[in-house]
């Protein structure tokens, strides 16, 4: 008898171990969940990017791809923000709704910093133009857009160039 209280005894602390570890992976899962924040898209300083800003070089074979099927109408980042912003036109006569870009991001001396493929997940319409984020090459938040609006804080200007790599067309179009 003695045995069976020492059973009961030890299957106990284990259970309430075991429920309160899902209960604190629970609350830490909501509490992640409630802490993303959107991007206030009336907020976004949006600088118009110049016809220099597309110009890359040919390292790419893209003959499949219009480099025309989609343009870049503005890009905002600031040396405080963790994401870059920018508008998409869907210049073709089909509804698009990824869009791949190779991203060149450059010094305002044209030294190469870095270049990235983005997917930007988009339902744009033909014709229709929409703002998009993506997460920033910046991590460390030390660059920001040089046609934007000039920092308080010690930061580096950069200048970023874009091709259409891709862009995908869903089914029953």
């Amino acid at each position: 008898m003695m045995r069976r209280n020492i059973k009961h005894i030890l299957t106990l602390p284990s259970l309430l171990f075991m429920v309160m570890g899902l209960l604190c992976v629970t609350s830490l899962d909501a509490r992640i969940r409630s802490t993303r924040k959107k991007l206030n898209t009336d907020q976004v300083p949006v600088a118009v990017m110049t016809a220099s800003d597309s110009l890359m070089p040919d390292s790419l074979d893209l003959t499949a791809v219009s480099p025309d099927a989609v343009s870049l109408k503005g890009f905002s980042k600031r040396a405080s923000d963790s994401k870059e912003s920018f508008f998409i036109t869907n210049n073709t006569r089909q509804r698009m709704s990824a869009v791949r870009l190779l991203l060149r991001y450059t010094t305002m001396n044209d030294e190469l910093l870095t270049q990235r493929v983005v997917t930007v997940p988009v339902n744009l319409k033909p014709g229709e133009t929409r703002l998009v984020s993506v997460k920033s090459f910046d991590v460390q938040r030390l660059f920001y857009y040089y046609g934007g609006p000039r920092p308080r804080k010690q930061a580096t200007p950069f200048k970023v160039a874009f091709r259409l790599t891709g862009y995908d067309v869903p089914v029953g179009n």
